[in-house]
Parts: C-alpha cells; structure tokens; sequence
C-alpha cells in the first residue's frame, strides 16, 4: 500500500465544508442566554417587588432581610434597604452553579466566545488552552457549587411550603389554600431539582468513589437514578433556566398589580 502524507490546514473563522445550518444552535443558546441574563440582572438590582402575599421570587430567597413576612434576619436597617438590593447576597451561589456546569460549559464556550461556533467550523484562536490555566481553572470549583444548589433546593421547597398558607383579610387568620402563583414555585422547584440532581458532581457524589456499586444498594440506586436524569441533562437546564426567571415574573407582576392571582383552594 502507498503511504500519502495529507498536510492539515488551519481553517479560518467560520470556515466549514458543513452545509447544513450549524449556526442556528449557537445562535438560539446566545439569544436564550442573553435573554436570561439580562433580565436577572434588572430584577436583582430593583430590591423591590419581589414578594406578593406568600410568595417570595426564587431570585430573592433565601431572604436575610427586608420584607418582613419573608425575611430571615428581619428588615434590616434603612439605608441597606435604599442602596443595597438583598438578591445580591445570594444570586452568587446559582449563577456560580450554572456558571460552571458542564453542559453550560460548553454551550457558552461556542455561543459567546465561538470556542469553536460548531464541530468542524473554524475559531477565531491560534492555540488551545484548555481548562488547566486561569481564569477556566476556577471551573473545577462546580462540585462545590453543587452543594450550596442541593441546599437552595431545600429552601426554596420551603417556600412553596409558606406559599400554601394565605392570610385571610377579612379574619386575619392564616389558612391553606394554593394559587397559581403556588403552582408556578412548585413547578420551578421541580425543574430545578431535576436539574441539580442530574448534574454530572452530583453522579460523582453519590457513586463516583465506589469501586463495586452493587455491593451498595442505595448508592447503585441513586447513581441509577441521577444517571436518567442526566441523560436530559441539557433540558433540564433549559428549562429550569426559563422556569426560575418566569417565578420572578409572576410574582413581580402580582406584587404591582399588573396580574391577580388565581386562588385555586
């Protein structure tokens, strides 16, 4: 047989023999990313709006202080609530957690910094880096994150939990009851839960260290199950993405009076 040396060339940007449309993926993670960081960044910096009756924005809960009814701490001294917004004592934790997920990874490295835009379509770099140098070095810091996701999860529960008791005007009593606005922070944990237990940490977490799983039951069963869950992992994101940004809304929007909500019980 002939041996035949076929020299490799450097592609330019945006280069490609793909003909197919590669760059509509890109694009929609782009819009779909800007769209939500944008909008979290207006609403983390109001410090108003954010709670109507027993509801509370995920965006702003866990609550150190501020609105009473919510707060941890209690309302905390003046000028902390006129300069200083309270979503941004803790917004750090989520966005550092989706930050350096794995599959936002990779969907942020080719949307915003075209690292590379697609498979086989040329990038604007010379030279591959990786992730073992600064800044891309602090990713690794996600499995940490994961734990401080897994106890926001927990909170945020509790919050659906406040949200099923509604004090009654014309008693002044507190009573059970669920509104939309219930549903609409029950539904977000939900999204968010099978996002964070289906994270690649949290598969580590429970049967990476384990050399023969199935001489632990539980632990095979957990791995089992963050493994399905993994497997949709990238919708999972999306629409804990989109579900977390639309609690917001919903109670920004009953907080003015914009919308009613809808008392089911």
């Amino acid at each position: 047989m002939v041996d035949r040396d076929i020299p490799l060339q450097r592609q330019h940007f945006g280069q490609t023999v793909r003909r197919d449309a590669w760059w509509v993926q890109p694009l929609l993670v782009f819009l779909g990313l800007s769209v939500f960081v944008v909008y979290s960044t207006w609403a983390a910096f109001q410090g108003k709006d954010y709670t109507w009756g027993p509801y509370i924005s995920p965006f702003y809960s866990p609550l150190l202080f501020g609105d009473p009814l919510h707060s941890w701490l209690g309302p905390g001294p003046d000028w902390l609530q006129v300069w200083f917004s309270p979503a941004l004592l803790i917004l750090w934790a989520p966005a550092g957690f989706r930050l350096t997920c794995y599959y936002y990874r990779g969907a942020y490295y080719k949307s915003f910094w075209a690292d590379p835009p697609s498979c086989t379509v040329g990038e604007p770099r010379t030279r591959y880096r990786g992730e073992h140098s600064l800044p891309l070095i602090l990713q690794n810091v996600h499995r940490y994150f994961l734990y401080l996701a897994l106890l926001f999860l927990v909170i945020l529960s509790f919050d659906v939990w406040k949200a099923m008791w509604f004090l009654e005007p014309e008693t002044g009593r507190v009573s059970f009851g669920i509104g939309a606005g219930t549903l609409v922070l029950a539904i977000n944990v939900f999204l968010l839960s099978g996002y964070a237990l289906g994270c690649h940490s949290m598969r580590h977490l429970v049967g990476g260290n384990i050399d023969e799983m199935s001489k632990v039951p539980s632990c095979f069963f957990a791995y089992r199950c963050t493994s399905r869950l993994n497997a949709r992992h990238m919708l999972w994101a999306w629409l804990s993405l989109f579900s977390v940004m639309f609690s917001d809304v919903y109670v920004r929007l009953c907080s003015t009076g914009i919308w009613s909500d809808w008392r089911i019980i």
